[in-house]
């Protein structure tokens, strides 16, 4: 077929990155060469160095006043926060002082292959008592984490927040917190592993750990993960024992939102205020106003809350399909003598509006290329989600990781994803080393790298530029799904 350019030349305009000019208005990715969004390939260093070092190791953790043996980088959990400008390079030296093998793998960032941290794919593991030094130009400014990618140790405190501020602040606000959700066993219902060995045995039947299905404990087991956990957490902490964010009646207060749980989607509210979306995984958004948001595995959400409703407010997460709430206090200065809710008080926020990926629209209305013009990516790759209740295995297209064919793609194409889901279970999927875009019809659709794929038939598409060369991982986020084969390796071929 004949075209007016060709699909490689037109495609040359996708994109410079966060900062691009649309192509005469149209909202078309603008830029010399073919390429996406923020990639290691254009990050313009800007020569400080950020020097973190950290040991990952067995530690002692606290819940609400009992006493548990956990793995956790500094001896804390989360551990520590790291926080630096785009374009600074980060050097992190990781210390092993665990009995296992283990890597950080630095979640949405799209850096360097080698530096990804995948055990086997873009790294050799790190040996109980070894070290390895992670460096790289960080590319972009967003609201970001690090964690483990071993087995499941993310399920066990091997966490952290990983702020990467812009070089020029778009946003204007007083104070801001971070709030990371947390599902937690360890040591309170055995281990990891040993979670693992009963959904195995159980066939998904949890009921040991007070579940029913798939984790239901009575609600629609859609909208939950295998594993109903004796506690929920925000930023380390409990409902009974939870932190307390003080804020003034008039400021504009910035909430960074992630969740690195293993196997829990939360429903987040903020109550007596609404919350205003800005950024998705890191991304700027045009500001949408929501009650609450949903947030899978892996994902995070920048909010914006008006402080003009002065008391002592619930900050509430509860876990999807399950029981349990996972909270902090927003607390105004002038409300200090007054106590905070009772534990158990569900903000009404949480019934109101949520926010949905259709709500969302890139905030520099960048986009590929419709199809009305152009006949389409260069290479589609369309896959089916769904698990093996018996055997409490999981796969895509019929295959479970780490015997499956690779998704290949070429530097330079222009790919599309779409997933089908054919379990009746919450898929939050990650790619590594790029972002993509959720596809909304014909809009401009938010700009990603983890996504919810909705139960019982739901679908999602994604389109990526293919422009960071190397082998990268693209799993589900619920832990215990990857550990059990819901992966596949995006293969650049050579």
């Amino acid at each position: 077929m004949s075209r007016m350019v060709t699909r490689r030349e037109f495609l040359g305009l996708t994109g410079v990155g966060i900062g691009g000019l649309a192509l005469g208005g149209c909202g078309v990715l603008s830029g010399g060469e073919r390429r996406g969004l923020p990639s290691p390939a254009r990050a313009t260093g800007t020569g400080r160095i950020r020097e973190y070092a950290f040991e990952a190791a067995p530690t002692d953790f606290e819940i609400a006043g009992r006493k548990f043996s956990t793995w956790g980088y500094d001896g804390g959990v989360p551990g520590p926060e790291i926080r630096l400008t785009e374009g600074d390079t980060l050097r992190v030296l990781l210390k092993n002082g665990l009995p296992d093998d283990t890597t950080i793998h630095w979640h949405g960032l799209p850096i360097v292959n080698e530096m990804d941290g995948v055990p086997d794919v873009t790294q050799p593991p790190i040996k109980s008592g070894d070290d390895f030094t992670y460096e790289f130009v960080v590319p972009t400014a967003g609201t970001y984490m690090y964690h483990s990618h071993v087995g499941l140790q993310l399920d066990r405190g091997l966490y952290g927040p990983l702020i990467v501020e812009p070089k020029r602040e778009g946003l204007s606000y007083d104070r801001e917190y971070t709030l990371m959700l947390d599902d937690w066993l360890d040591e309170a219902s055995g281990t990891p592993e040993d979670t693992l060995e009963e959904l195995r045995s159980s066939g998904g039947m949890m009921g040991g750990m007070g579940g029913g299905m798939m984790g239901g404990s009575g609600g629609d087991p859609a909208m939950s993960g295998a594993v109903d956990y004796p506690y929920y957490l925000i930023s380390g902490r409990v409902a009974e024992d939870p932190s307390t964010f003080v804020v003034k009646r008039g400021e504009k207060i910035r909430l960074r939102l992630m969740n690195p749980s293993a196997d829990t989607v939360f429903r987040f509210a903020a109550a007596g205020h609404r919350l205003t979306v800005t950024h998705a995984d890191g991304i700027p958004v045009k500001p949408v106003e929501v009650d609450t948001v949903r947030i899978g595995m892996g994902e995070r959400y920048d909010v914006m809350i008006e402080a003009g409703n002065p008391g002592v407010w619930q900050l509430a997460a509860v876990p999807e399909g399950k029981d349990g709430l996972a909270r902090a206090i927003l607390r105004y200065g002038e409300s200090s003598e007054e106590s905070p809710p009772l534990t158990d008080l569900r903000p009404r926020e949480l019934e109101g509006k949520l926010l949905s990926y259709a709500d969302l629209r890139d905030a520099e209305d960048r986009s590929f290329p419709g199809d009305g013009l152009l006949s389409g990516p260069d290479r589609t790759h369309e896959v089916s989600l769904s698990g093996d209740m018996g055997s409490y295995a999981w796969q895509i297209d019929g295959q479970r990781y780490p015997d499956a064919d690779p998704l290949e793609v070429r530097d330079g194409e222009w790919v599309r994803i779409t997933m089908r889901n054919r379990s009746m279970m919450w898929h939050p999927m990650h790619l590594h080393g790029h972002f993509f875009q959720v596809r909304n019809g014909t809009m401009s659709g938010p700009f990603k790298d983890t996504a919810l794929v909705e139960p019982h038939m739901g679908e999602l598409t994604f389109d990526f530029v293919a422009d960071n060369p190397g082998d990268w991982f693209f799993h589900c986020h619920n832990a215990y799904h990857m550990e059990t084969g819901m992966a596949r390796v995006v293969s650049y071929a050579r």
